[in-house]
């Protein structure tokens, strides 16, 4: 097998956080300080990285002898993810119910499925919303069986309704009413608008069975990832990018344990128009985080990768975007980069015509239609 790749943090930056340093080896985090542990635990905090921080610490071996108050504070991280597993699973449970009868296989998206399927990318991980994707065609059924179960629409606004319903890849989020949990609904994993759209229907054909979760799917793992890395890299805004960019990491050592998974990564990738998108995600885990990639690899995703000129300006935006969201972590290029970032976004989703007058709306239409508080 080819020998794996790794390279160094970008030399530019003015300093390696400690979350990066404990991410990339769990095992140091014995060896920090008091005073390391109080930045560690703020920029993990800002970052939603506490409970992993905390599984890490005790898969290495480490957890125990660490400062009794950070255990304390790691420990209660662990718990608060272990009720937002069970209830997520509650919710499962409750979409299988509401969806059952329609027949359709029920994909899991993002970190839904990492949970669902016990995947190592679910380990401490949190997240706001349960994402499914369904055909086209099926969205009014699935929206109104929802609906008879309790979840509401949101956006209200013609602008918003038409906005979800016409342009983008998914319909309103829906919110239950009593539990306040929140479903989206999508049926592409891009915009209609988009300039790229990889085609969902061979996504749904890939997906597979989740063992033990009776009506609920997930993609297959070339496509998990190359999703991962298309809603990390073409999103405008990043206070969960490393968290992003470590699901990532354990996406590709958890799959890549396989070879035909990385055999078959690159090709798939051109596949679905996504070799952009996988060359970000390779340069940047094996740059921040380390993350084993064969070489062979390496070199089949620059066929994804920029002109040079192109590349370096990324790499600076990336490589300040994708550390921790706490001020130890900035510099003054930090809020440029995350600017620039945020109309790269709103850029790739729509073209440049429909692009302003959609900014034009919501600065200067939306808020003067909100209702006073």
């Amino acid at each position: 097998m080819t020998q794996p790749m790794h390279l160094p943090p970008a030399p530019h930056l003015p300093r390696f956080p400690l979350l990066l340093r404990a991410l990339r080896e769990p095992g140091a985090m014995g060896g920090f300080s008091e005073r390391d542990w109080d930045l560690l635990l703020r920029q993990a905090l800002a970052s939603n990285l506490a409970a992993t921080l905390c599984l890490l610490a005790d898969e290495h071996g480490v957890l125990a002898a660490l400062p009794a108050r950070v255990q304390r504070r790691l420990g209660w991280a662990r718990t608060v993810w272990q009720r937002h597993l069970q209830a997520v699973d509650l919710e499962l449970g409750k979409i299988r119910h509401a969806l059952g009868e329609s027949g359709l296989p029920l994909i899991l998206l993002k970190g839904t499925a990492y949970a669902a399927a016990g995947l190592p990318a679910s380990a401490g991980r949190l997240f706001s919303d349960i994402d499914l994707l369904v055909p086209k065609e099926r969205l009014p059924e699935v929206e109104s069986a929802l609906m008879l179960h309790g979840w509401a629409g949101s956006h209200h606004d013609d602008y918003d309704q038409r906005y979800y319903r016409e342009w983008m890849h998914e319909l309103p989020p829906l919110q239950h009413m009593r539990r306040a949990s929140v479903i989206d609904v999508h049926h592409a994993i891009l915009p209609e608008t988009a300039a790229v759209r990889p085609d969902p229907a061979r996504l749904r054909a890939a997906a597979r069975a989740i063992p033990g979760r009776a009506g609920f799917h997930m993609l297959a793992p070339c496509d998990m990832v190359l999703h991962s890395a298309v809603h990390l890299f073409s999103e405008g805004e990043y206070h969960h990018g490393l968290r992003d960019l470590f699901d990532l990491h354990r996406l590709f050592c958890h799959f890549g344990a396989d070879s035909g998974f990385w055999a078959a990564l690159p090709g798939r990738a051109r596949e679905l128009e996504l070799a952009r998108p996988l060359c970000y995600a390779l340069r940047y885990c094996t740059r921040l985080l380390g993350t084993p990639v064969p070489a062979s690899v390496m070199e089949a995703a620059r066929d994804g990768m920029p002109n040079p000129a192109l590349l370096a300006l990324m790499d600076a935006l990336f490589l300040r975007a994708l550390q921790p969201p706490h001020p130890s972590c900035a510099d003054a290029f930090d809020p440029a980069a995350r600017a620039a970032l945020y109309i790269r976004g709103n850029w790739l989703r729509m073209p440049p015509l429909m692009l302003s007058r959609h900014l034009f709306h919501k600065a200067f239409v939306s808020p003067k239609a909100e209702p006073a508080q």
